[in-house]
């Protein structure tokens, strides 16, 4: 059964992906939106399984680890100001307001701040699609909302363990998990630097057939596996490897077979999955609260993020459009809310609402993304066409 099942969301995210495109959208809107379709929540042809859901995981961890291989590291280095400016900016004004809207819902003041740390958790993999397919993931842009991403994560996980700390998590110490996030990035960027070539030339010489990729996916989960075991998010790991491997004679060789082997299964069964593990289950009760947590939800990282690129020197457009790229919570959130539940931070109901919330968050990213980065290009376009006649 699972394996018709595989069959039957890829044909349908390749068909949904292409008619996306030719309604002018990113292939990765109509993927989501026919998981919706294809789930328990609208025509119930496929049910969330724990085997779809690890083939999910590795199609978000693929995903990840080829952005890595596309970065251009000097480019991402000198992106980091810009990068720290919107990290910041979409946690600082998420938080917040976060905060605020759980005083006006009537929840108690650590309820309220955990509410506020859900608003500002972000999952880039789904603007990191869009951004390939707009070819702007080489970009400035692109690489400051790849390091934003980065910072978001460390500095969400950073508040959530001081919160629950005070909800009574006596197993939670806020030194310890600072301490291991900081030994995580410090040995992975010193085995990045080192012993991932090392590696990569010993194993690739072995005598078997495609050592090189394989060789190449070990570092890749070996590296989810070290980030999301010292509370960072796997596809922080992923994406470190990735870049690891962009540092190597064997990155064209890699990114083409990832790539393959990518597209072709697992990324697809991703984009699905997200909408097929959708719960609307009483949606119409909480419909108000949706609407109106959906809306924070939105703004807060899109001002937030946008206001942190516009101090950084980006354009208009440009600051709308990395702003437009961190509203996605993705899996993060679903991680927070998570946590929050079993802690008793959250109800039942406000964590079914929070899950329709990151779903709707996830589905207008990519159609904010190509509006604002299109305009971007129109604007170049139309001040590059002034300069040549000025010239003239």
């Amino acid at each position: 059964m699972f394996i018709l099942q595989l069959a039957l969301i890829i044909i349908a995210a390749k068909l949904a992906g292409s008619l996306s495109v030719k309604m002018g959208q990113p292939s990765v809107l109509g993927e989501i939106i026919v998981g919706v379709l294809l789930g328990p929540s609208v025509f119930g042809l496929i049910n969330p399984t724990d085997t779809l859901s690890t083939f999910s995981t590795i199609g978000v961890i693929l995903l990840m680890f080829i952005a890595g291989l596309e970065t251009d590291l000097d480019e991402f280095k000198r992106s980091g100001k810009s990068s720290t400016l919107v990290g910041f900016g979409g946690i600082i004004v998420p938080l917040f307001l976060g905060y605020f809207a759980g005083q006006l819902m009537d929840l108690t003041n650590l309820q309220s701040w955990f509410l506020g740390v859900m608003l500002s958790a972000t999952s880039v993999s789904i603007s990191v699609q869009a951004l390939k397919e707009m070819n702007q993931l080489k970009t400035r842009e692109g690489t400051t909302i790849l390091g934003a991403a980065v910072i978001d994560d460390v500095v969400v996980m950073i508040i959530l363990a001081f919160l629950m700390s005070f909800a009574g998590g006596g197993d939670v110490s806020l030194s310890t998990l600072i301490i291991k996030k900081i030994l995580f990035f410090a040995v992975a960027i010193f085995i990045a630097w080192k012993v991932v070539p090392w590696v990569m030339n010993k194993f690739s010489k072995l005598p078997v057939s495609e050592a090189v990729i394989s060789t190449a996916l070990i570092i890749c989960f070996v590296f989810s596996f070290a980030a999301e075991y010292t509370g960072v998010a796997n596809i922080i790991g992923a994406y470190i490897a990735g870049i690891a491997l962009g540092l190597t004679n064997f990155k064209h060789e890699v990114f083409e077979k990832v790539e393959t082997i990518s597209y072709s299964i697992f990324v697809p069964v991703f984009f699905a999955y997200i909408g097929i593990s959708a719960e609307f289950t009483g949606i119409l009760d909480n419909l108000g609260l949706i609407i109106s947590l959906s809306i924070l939800a939105i703004l807060t990282k899109f001002v937030g993020a946008g206001l942190g690129a516009k101090l950084s020197g980006f354009g208009l457009n440009s600051s709308m459009g990395i702003g437009s790229a961190m509203i996605s919570r993705g899996e993060v959130a679903l991680i927070v809310a998570a946590i929050g539940l079993s802690a008793n931070l959250i109800t039942q109901d406000l964590y079914a609402t929070v899950i329709v919330v990151v779903i709707v968050t996830t589905i207008v990213t990519p159609p904010m993304m190509k509006w604002f980065f299109q305009s971007k290009k129109q604007t170049q376009s139309i001040h590059s066409s002034a300069n040549n006649v000025i010239e003239s």
